[in-house]
C-alpha cells in the first residue's frame, strides 16, 4: 500500500486529499507551523493515524550528499533534509507530498515520487552554481566572490534529460 510522507504544506494547505491513516512526516515538521489551523489540522492527522518518526542518520546523510550535487543544499532547512530523508527510507512505498521545488529537485535525483500540494510540479532536474554580479566567475557556493568582493547569484548550471523524473 502507498504511504505519503507529508511536508509541511500538507497542514499548512489542509488539501491533500489523503487519508491521515496513510500519512508519515518527522517531528521538525510541528516545528514549521504558526497558524492555529495548521496546527490543528496536524493534530487531527496524528488522532486519525499520522505517523511521527525521526529519520535515519544515514539517510540524512544521503539526502545531504545529494543535494551537494545538486546545489540545492543551500536551499533546504534542516526539516527538507529530514522529510528528504524519510522519504528516501520509504522510496519503494511512499510519495513525497512537497510545493518546496528544491525539495522536489533532489527527490527526483533520489528515485523519490513527488506530488507538490498546491504548486505546479517542477519539470527539470537542475543542477545549480553561483556566479559573481562583479566579475561573472562562477563558483559551486558562497554569498561573495572570493576574487573581486561582489554578491554572488544562483544560476542554473545545466539540466539533466530523464534522470530519474516520475510523475505521479
Amino acid at each position: 500500500m502507498t504511504s505519503y510522507i507529508a511536508d509541511s504544506a500538507v497542514f499548512i494547505m489542509g488539501n491533500c486529499g489523503v487519508d491521515s491513516s496513510l500519512l508519515i512526516t518527522v517531528p521538525s515538521v510541528a516545528d514549521e507551523l504558526k497558524s492555529r489551523d495548521s496546527m490543528l489540522r496536524f493534530d487531527l492527522a496524528k488522532e486519525e493515524g499520522l505517523r511521527v518518526e525521526w529519520p535515519e542518520p544515514e539517510m540524512v546523510k544521503e539526502v545531504r550528499k545529494k543535494a551537494e550535487q545538486t546545489r540545492d543544499s543551500e536551499e533546504l532547512s534542516k526539516t527538507d533534509l529530514e522529510i528528504l530523508a524519510k522519504a528516501l527510507e520509504h522510496r519503494e512505498t511512499a510519495v513525497l507530498l512537497t510545493d518546496d521545488y528544491a525539495v522536489q529537485n533532489v527527490a527526483v535525483q533520489l528515485g523519490i515520487q513527488v506530488k507538490p500540494i498546491a504548486q505546479k510540479k517542477i519539470k527539470d532536474v537542475l543542477i545549480w552554481q553561483k556566479q559573481c554580479t562583479g566579475c561573472k566567475k562562477t563558483f559551486d557556493k558562497g554569498d561573495e566572490c572570493p576574487i573581486c568582493g561582489s554578491p554572488l547569484k544562483k544560476k542554473r548550471k545545466r539540466k539533466l534529460k530523464g534522470k530519474g523524473y516520475q510523475e505521479s
